[in-house]
């Protein structure tokens, strides 16, 4: 069976030679058949390895490039273009956690990121976390959420890239938050995205009442969300791609045919069929791929 082993590297490092994971690979009776340049740095390696020894490469791979700046997706050489791509957008697509930022300006951050940081890991329920956060700024007016917007919010390097490219290609791209849909609508014209889901803040009298809007768009209805696009698309899970950082990404990014962890939390990034730990969002192109020269930036 033909596999593709993709290594990237950030733009700041130096390329190391992908002999190191040629030489791990051969040792364990596989056989890199071919090499193909992807960019100035990235490269993939065609592998040939028996049926069902997808997990043994991973470790195979991830072993050799440990103490490397490099980020590494091994999979089946078929298939590697997604058809559908489901993102989330907290600390994902964008840089910063959207409710924290508003707590920030309710004078309440400190309390709510460590919520926020306990939810993300798997530690608390999310829906009952994101009820607690969302009453801490109770009477926040509107109009800081504009604000907010304008003065923290700002896409991840390659996160523009990553979504017109595939869109270009003909994948549909659609970003699933458990944040809300004052900043998702923002954030889906920012990057290109086709479509948002994610949850609304209940309003009263121009401010914030302190609730959010049943149900909550949490795990499971990420993963439904993902589901439900790839059979509106005719589409088999093995041909869709997850990409997200924390707990609540978790069953979406198993249950795809590639699951991205990007900066995750640790018991998403140990789950996760790929990693982004060190590069920014293109390398989701590479491991697809993509050419540097089809980017659409």
């Amino acid at each position: 069976m033909l596999y593709a082993v993709t290594l990237v590297a950030p733009p700041d490092a130096v390329f190391v030679p992908e002999t190191v994971v040629g030489h791990a690979l051969a040792a364990a009776g596989a056989q890199v058949v071919g090499r193909h340049v992807l960019g100035d740095r990235a490269v993939d390696l065609a592998v040939e390895a028996g049926e069902g020894a997808l997990a043994q490469l991973r470790q195979l791979v991830e072993e050799a490039v440990r103490h490397f700046p490099l980020d590494s997706c091994v999979q089946p050489w078929a298939g590697r273009k997604k058809r559908l791509l489901v993102a989330d957008m907290d600390s994902t697509i964008i840089g910063c956690e959207c409710l924290d930022e508003l707590a920030d300006f309710a004078g309440v951050k400190d309390k709510v990121a460590v919520i926020t940081e306990r939810a993300m890991r798997g530690e608390l329920e999310f829906e009952a976390a994101l009820r607690e956060r969302v009453a801490m700024i109770t009477g926040l007016p509107l109009s800081v959420l504009e604000r907010c917007y304008a003065e923290r919010v700002r896409l991840n390097p390659g996160a523009r890239t990553l979504v017109r490219t595939m869109a270009a290609d003909g994948a549909r791209c659609v970003l699933v938050s458990g944040g809300f849909t004052f900043f998702a609508a923002k954030v889906v014209e920012a990057a290109g995205f086709h479509e948002a889901r994610a949850n609304w803040l209940k309003v009263e009298d121009g401010a914030l009442s302190g609730e959010v809007g049943e149900p909550i768009l949490g795990r499971e209805a990420k993963l439904q969300a993902l589901r439900e696009d790839s059979a509106a698309l005719g589409l088999d899970l093995s041909q869709t791609l997850a990409l997200g950082d924390g707990a609540n990404d978790l069953a979406m990014i198993e249950a795809a045919g590639l699951g991205v962890a990007y900066r995750a939390k640790p018991l998403v990034a140990a789950q996760a069929d790929a990693r982004v730990d060190r590069c920014d969002l293109t390398a989701v192109l590479y491991f697809q791929g993509y050419r540097e020269d089809e980017f659409v930036r």
